[in-house]
């Protein structure tokens, strides 16, 4: 487990190879200041209009290789939206679109705008947000893997978090590795997918959640962290928008949401906050802040119940 000053100098070396790295790229870094850190260390690169995202809490199991290829998808789709015209927070056009790895971190490079300080964006304009980035997003041409966030993370992380009472205790445990073994069935594969519910439609999706990834700028909202960008159905974009968010997006998308695989995809959601635990080592107060979610999903009827 990490202390807080481990995790401080992490934050320093970060800031430091996205700075060094910017400078191997031609770019004028003198005063590189930390804008945010949770999961990745957020880097405004001044004076130059240029933020590093600098991925620093990853999976136990994951590999340089393994992390490239996710930038890759993540700069390929960000960079195909805002060359559409669509308000997202774009690759910087000053470096190529591709990840630089440097002192141990792989990053990404991304144009700085100004953000709106306070500023809140309610949940039906998030939504109706949602729905025109779907509607961008059906038409995006490359390959994404289906629902890439759930293998092999969910797997790899119970096993991990077996194994660590400390972190989750053994009834959460395998509570969450039931429920994913009865789940995953239906979302193994696109096939297997479309196969449970053909009514369904599949697409490019945000993949995390972005009614809340959203940058307010003086010239409106701006969608941001395609880091888990995949396929799958948008219900999973949707999942605990809640009845003014789900009402809001019906409103605007061409097929509303179905019931079935929305509470599907939360349920699953819930699982996820499970396996985040396997994160905790390398982010202490992740662990805190997942408090509620877990002690809320203990109380959730078991996933079954939907099947």
């Amino acid at each position: 487990m990490l202390t807080d000053e481990q995790v401080a100098a992490r934050t320093d070396r970060a800031r430091e190879a996205a700075a060094a790295a910017g400078r191997d790229l031609g770019l004028t870094v003198t005063e590189p200041h930390v804008l945010y850190s949770v999961f990745s260390v957020i880097v405004h690169l001044a004076p130059s209009p240029v933020v590093a995202r600098v991925p620093t809490v990853l999976p136990p199991w994951s590999t340089p290789e393994i992390q490239a290829a996710d930038q890759k998808r993540e700069l390929a789709v960000a960079g195909w939206l805002a060359d559409q015209g669509h308000p997202v927070v774009a690759p910087s056009p000053l470096v190529p679109r591709e990840p630089v790895r440097r002192d141990g971190f792989s990053m990404t490079f991304w144009q700085y705008v100004e953000q709106v300080e306070g500023a809140q964006t309610s949940p039906e304009r998030a939504a109706g947000l949602a729905a025109g980035l779907h509607r961008a997003l059906r038409d995006y041409p490359g390959e994404l893997p289906f629902l890439g966030s759930f293998d092999p993370f969910f797997d790899k992380s119970f096993e991990f978090l077996a194994d660590r009472p400390d972190l989750v205790s053994p009834a959460d445990v395998d509570r969450a590795v039931r429920e994913w073994q009865a789940v995953r069935p239906l979302v193994a594969s696109e096939t297997a997918f479309t196969t449970a519910f053909p009514h369904v439609g599949v697409q490019a999706i945000h993949g995390d959640s972005p009614l809340y990834n959203l940058i307010a700028t003086p010239r409106g909202e701006l969608c941001s962290d395609f880091e888990l960008v995949t396929r799958g159905p948008v219900e999973w974009d949707l999942s605990f928008a809640g009845p003014e968010g789900e009402k809001a997006y019906d409103e605007v998308a061409p097929k509303p949401l179905n019931e079935r695989v929305l509470r599907l995809m939360e349920g699953i959601r819930m699982l996820q906050v499970v396996a985040c635990h396997a994160q905790v080592p390398d982010m202490p107060s992740l662990g805190e802040g997942m408090k509620p979610a877990i002690e809320a999903w203990r109380a959730m009827p078991p996933l079954t119940d939907l099947l």
